[in-house]
């Protein structure tokens, strides 16, 4: 594992309690400190928001939940997992990117193509799949980061672009698309036949006016709300390459510290987080999707061929993961395994519902 790196400086800003927690007066034993890389218009921010005040009421008071939203004590994902390792903070999510580095393995939710729908991910995000990657973080931090559990931010990852519509992967030949630095979403683009052009997220917009990219994998929310169309982002394929997981740690010693009936409030309110960035995402895309198309965005939903066509151009990836990727082939077959489950019992189910 790398070497986390140290966090040079905190600073405080102590987000009151929210309208609706019922707590004790007297002061808590416990104080849980978490932070979001993100603002209060986000899904991270809503989940934060459910987590602080069902545990404060839950516990009667005996825990209180402090948010720092933003950058106030950390900045980047290294820095902010070196911070709940060393318990200067108790929570913070990232996305799969922000803590390969540390976990390189959580790329697995990258993969592209994998989990067809809304129902199959939350089903494989809510069982063992989760709890063998939180064993494989626990080994690889010394049993000092844990994690609690995966949610949604920002929907799913499609293809979008400034040049054409894109259909099918032939139409994906030669665009220059943004990607993180990391190697996998490079591979990727690589795969589909296009041109990965790293560039850090707050330069996006402008390389979209100038062309050094032409087109990025972000959910309709990122696109709308950093007004990527008025850069010239004008094609959207709803290919649903990739599910936008989040990735909530904890301090495992914070965790542990508290007696199991804590321990349980603790656990209980992290899966009603994960049920709300289930549904967030899914609500603030409807007006997204909205305002794409009436600010003459142009929005295709691929055929369940051209689907296909897309799954079997991005084959490649999935051999370049395990070959590449410490603990690769474990955790691609925890979540092909649980995609399978996942799929058999949402059948199942369908059967029952339909006659």
């Amino acid at each position: 594992m790398n070497t986390f790196i140290k966090t040079l400086g905190v600073t405080a800003f102590t987000v009151g309690l929210m309208a609706g927690s019922t707590v004790t007066a007297y002061a808590a034993d416990y104080t849980i400190r978490a932070t979001a890389n993100s603002n209060e218009n986000d899904e991270d921010y809503d989940g934060l928001v459910v987590f602080k005040n069902f545990v404060e009421a839950a516990s009667n008071g005996e825990i209180a939940v402090e948010l720092f939203i933003g950058t106030q004590l950390c900045s980047k994902g290294a820095e902010c997992l070196q911070g709940v390792a060393d318990g200067s903070i108790d929570v913070y999510i990232s996305t799969s990117g922000g803590a390969a580095g540390a976990f390189p393995y959580v790329q697995v939710l990258d993969l592209p193509y994998l989990m067809a729908s809304d129902r199959v991910a939350e089903n494989v995000l809510s069982g063992d799949f989760t709890r063998t990657m939180r064993d494989m973080a626990l080994k690889d931090s010394a049993d000092k980061i844990r994690l609690m559990t995966i949610g949604n931010t920002g929907g799913w990852r499609n293809f979008a672009n400034t040049k054409r519509r894109v259909q099918n992967p032939n139409d994906m030949a030669g665009l220059k698309i943004r990607t993180v630095v990391a190697d996998l979403p490079q591979e990727l683009v690589k795969a589909l036949g296009a041109s990965p052009t790293p560039i850090p997220w707050p330069e996006l917009f402008t390389s979209f006016q100038t062309g050094v990219v032409e087109g990025s994998k972000n959910g309709i929310t990122d696109i709308m709300g950093m007004k990527f169309p008025d850069a010239g982002l004008k094609y959207v394929t709803l290919d649903g390459h990739a599910y936008m997981g989040a990735l909530w740690w904890m301090n495992n010693e914070k965790f542990l510290s508290m007696p199991i009936e804590l321990r349980q409030v603790v656990v209980d309110g992290f899966a009603a987080l994960q049920q709300a960035t289930f549904a967030s995402p899914k609500r603030k895309s409807i007006k997204a999707y909205e305002d794409f198309v009436a600010g003459g965005g142009d929005l295709y939903v691929p055929t369940p061929a051209e689907k296909a066509a897309f799954k079997k151009a991005a084959t490649p990836v999935y051999e370049w993961f395990q070959t590449n990727v410490n603990g690769g082939p474990a955790i691609f077959n925890a979540l092909t395994s649980a995609v399978s489950k996942a799929e058999t019992a949402i059948a199942a189910g369908n059967a029952k519902d339909l006659n």
